[in-house]
């Protein structure tokens, strides 16, 4: 593994969530970290879009550091938004009528039916852009994929020696859309249904103690869905996110019982609890603008879309940077309690 380490730098861990186009956004706050220059990166979580954001800044920082980096980001993108057999659309009309009936048909035939080639630019893409032999060999920060065992419902995580095209498709693979992916024998379908993202990997596995979430699915929305249709695709994004609330309820809890234990404060903490009291979050979100967006934009493939939500990720990004970045390394900027008490 190549040492991305400085003592110069602090150094962060990157969970990032997935949401379909939304991680264009994501794009956008790695690209603005990069620029900056001040972190380096350890530890680099993420599920669906969020694998795809995790394997492309891990093959740009392998192959051209930094700028390598965002270049690679970039080519990833603007390849998506080329792929797409249909028409483009809009912020306002964001899915193409051929689009809209495609979905339609997802609820009547399977994607075997629907697709009999498996046909799937984004094996193409990612196939041409990242060299897995390589990356398995000297990835240059610590990987963990999510994906869903679809028999089981287990979490599965890949780590730097088990990435290729299928785990990064598989974190992906939303099995009313796409093919279940196997590997080894094993079906696996989008990462999203058990983790979104995975953040326990970057605690157990990694040294540093700063996690920056990057997080595509409001904490609240402002409204209550009333259509039919509404509710079918708020009860998606609840059940996508719920594992992660469940896992960050979990490490408010550990650090409020670490903090108000009964023993006496002389006695020394046990390796787990020094571990927990260390810890540090951080969060970079757009509720407002997301939560905005219709569901259904996750679905776009658009250039011009993709580059706006870069671009409101590179703002929220810069913001953070000059509200709390100097906190990295010394204390948290996101109380986890205030988000579940």
């Amino acid at each position: 593994m190549l040492n991305t380490r400085s003592s110069n730098l602090a150094t962060l861990n990157l969970a990032l969530q997935g949401g379909g186009a939304h991680g264009a956004f994501t794009w956008g706050v790695l690209d603005a970290l990069l620029e900056d220059g001040r972190f380096a990166f350890e530890g680099v979580s993420g599920t669906s879009a969020g694998a795809m954001n995790a394997a492309c800044l891990a093959q740009g920082l392998m192959a051209g550091g930094r700028d390598g980096a965002r270049a690679a980001l970039a080519d990833f993108w603007t390849a998506v938004a080329k792929s797409s057999p249909f028409d483009q659309g809009t912020t306002a009309a964001p899915l193409s009528p051929a689009l809209k009936m495609m979905l339609q048909w997802t609820e009547h035939l399977s994607p075997e039916q629907l697709n009999p080639l498996d046909l799937n630019p984004l094996r193409d893409i990612i196939s041409r852009q990242i060299d897995f032999a390589r990356l398995r060999r000297q990835c240059p920060v610590k990987l963990f994929i999510a994906a869903t065992h679809a028999n089981s419902g287990k979490l599965r995580i890949f780590k730097n020696h088990e990435m290729s095209v299928d785990a990064l498709l598989a974190s992906a693979c939303l099995p009313t859309i796409h093919r279940t992916v196997v590997i080894d024998g094993e079906p696996y379908w989008d990462g999203g249904y058990s983790a979104n993202p995975a953040v326990f990997p970057l605690f157990y596995e990694c040294r540093s103690s700063d996690i920056l979430l990057i997080l595509l699915t409001p904490l609240r929305y402002s409204e209550t869905p009333e259509s039919a249709q509404d509710i079918r695709l708020r009860l998606r994004e609840l059940a996508f996110n719920s594992t992660f609330l469940r896992e960050m309820r979990m490490y408010a809890h550990l650090r409020e019982q670490v903090g108000d234990s009964w023993l006496p404060k002389w006695l020394p903490l046990n390796r787990f609890e020094q571990r927990i009291s260390r810890l540090r979050f951080h969060a970079i979100s757009a509720d407002a603008l997301l939560g905005a967006l219709p569901a259904e934009s996750k679905l776009t493939v658009d250039l011009a879309f993709f580059e706006a939500l870069r671009d409101d990720g590179r703002e929220h990004a810069r913001a953070w940077l000059a509200e709390r970045g100097a906190a990295v390394g010394r204390q948290s900027t996101l109380d986890l309690a205030k988000l579940f008490y």
